[in-house]
């Protein structure tokens, strides 16, 4: 399928493409990689005198280095292959079903040494980290709300850490009355600290004695409540 004429023309980029990977590893010493990091590449001959965010900013640059050498070098890796593929006649097929490799593709990517369809890019890893089968499923494994259980679970934690704030508005809630932002996280209208919400206005000294009331926003609403239910017996002796 291939003539020799189309060969040639990939050969010569190829060797284009090589002569410019050695000649950018040469001039900048493969990225600055064969340099000593603080004496040579910035020119320190000490970290303690050094802002740890100065060196911090040191220690990305040299990893995006290694991370570019080590890219172009992979590149060039490939380019040699292909043209040893080229002097043992079997550039342009496919490594795995033998098959011609589409024209536009070699343009693409000269190097490559499969076919569209078996391309290694595509075949994605199945692995995923260990922690997922402890973290599966992603949301709701932990939250036990449908078992009525009262120890200290997910959403609990999730809870104490949503109290100091979150990016949450009233249009993300279906609930209505949601009118402090210091509320503005899933249930927090749930009692802490105690069931009953007559507990959470009334308290004792630690001997059981000194019963006292403490005003707040709880102690409203249950006097709020008390005040409409006798309203309501009210209105019933009248009926």
């Amino acid at each position: 399928m291939w003539s020799q004429q189309r060969i040639n023309h990939f050969k010569n980029v190829l060797l284009q493409m090589k002569e410019s990977l050695d000649n950018r590893l040469n001039d900048n010493r493969h990225y600055g990689s064969e340099l000593e990091l603080i004496k040579e590449s910035v020119s320190e001959l000490s970290n303690y005198d050094n802002h740890p965010g100065d060196t911090g900013t040191e220690l990305f640059e040299r990893q995006k280095d290694i991370a570019l050498n080590d890219l172009n070098e992979t590149e060039l890796k490939s380019i040699n292959e292909a043209l040893k593929r080229i002097d043992n006649g079997e550039y342009g097929y496919c490594k795995t079903c033998g098959q011609p490799i589409a024209a536009e593709r070699l343009e693409a990517l000269p190097a490559t040494a499969y076919c569209k369809e078996h391309s290694l890019e595509q075949t994605g890893s199945d692995r995923r980290p260990i922690e997922e089968e402890v973290l599966m499923p992603p949301y709701g494994k932990f939250d036990n709300d449908d078992k009525d259980a009262t120890f200290y679970d997910a959403e609990d934690s999730w809870q104490d850490v949503a109290v100091y704030g979150t990016s949450e508005t009233p249009s993300d809630f279906s609930e209505n009355g949601m009118l402090n932002y210091n509320e503005m996280f899933v249930e927090s209208e749930e009692n802490v600290g105690y069931v009953e919400d007559i507990e959470g206005f009334i308290a004792t000294d630690m001997d059981g004695s000194n019963t006292r009331i403490i005003p707040n926003k709880m102690h409203k609403d249950y006097e709020r409540f008390l005040m409409d239910q006798e309203q309501t017996d009210e209105d019933s002796d009248y009926v």
